[in-house]
């Protein structure tokens, strides 16, 4: 069993804030939905190479090829279900947890995207665990996609709020926009994509498509 990760460098630390009733209602609603994750793309190929690649860069990080596949399928749903670039979102989860799924802050802060416990308290429910890999990634997506409303699109702005820096000296926004410019970039972002001389070996590469994997058009 993996013993819980402390401390990491940039976890997060959300600040609890009233929301008006309407907003929390949906919130609510978006970390409610139960559909089943599935890559988001325009065709299967399209699916296949971004899945190949990112399973390469991340084999370092997370070992484990079916662990990666989830974890990648699971961001790349859930960041389009929130209007997110699923590339910010790799690059947010190394800076907060250097993507372990059960890493903890000093202030609480829980699992790959460091969410602060108060959330399910505020728009979730008692049986959520924020160590879910699924959930986690879901409440993150949509308090990044909360704050970036409240910040009105400015990038900085809501990923200092999402990190509680906001109004303080933090280098924290750059290093995530560093991550996600010169890691995780992919050609259809318009971010130069990762140099070849950071590729791993092959052996990690993706082999026929994965199980429990859906793409755009298909049935649930």
């Amino acid at each position: 069993m993996l013993a819980l990760a402390s401390s990491p460098a940039f976890a997060g630390a959300q600040r609890y804030e009233p929301l008006a009733a309407s907003v929390r209602a949906a919130l609510h609603s978006a970390v409610a939905d139960r559909a089943s994750p599935r890559l988001v793309f325009a065709t299967p190929d399209e699916g296949y190479q971004w899945l190949d690649e990112m399973s390469i860069r991340l084999a370092r990080l997370v070992p484990d090829q079916q662990s990666r596949l989830d974890l990648l399928t699971t961001v790349q749903y859930e960041a389009k279900r929130a209007g997110l670039d699923p590339q910010l979102v790799l690059g947010l989860i190394e800076v907060e947890s250097r993507f372990r799924k059960y890493a903890v802050s000093r202030v609480g802060a829980r699992g790959y995207m460091q969410v602060m416990p108060f959330w399910v308290d505020l728009i979730g429910t008692r049986e959520q665990n924020l160590f879910n890999l699924r959930t986690n990634l879901r409440y993150g997506c949509v308090i990044l996609r909360h704050y970036l409303d409240v910040e009105r699109g400015d990038m900085t702005r809501a990923l200092a709020r999402y990190n509680g820096s906001l109004g303080k000296k933090s280098s924290y926004p750059k290093k995530v926009l560093r991550a996600w410019e010169t890691r995780w970039a992919w050609p259809d972002t318009g971010v130069r994509p990762v140099s070849g001389k950071q590729r791993v070996s092959g052996k990690h590469r993706v082999s026929g498509k994965p199980p429990a994997v859906r793409y755009m058009g298909e049935p649930q």
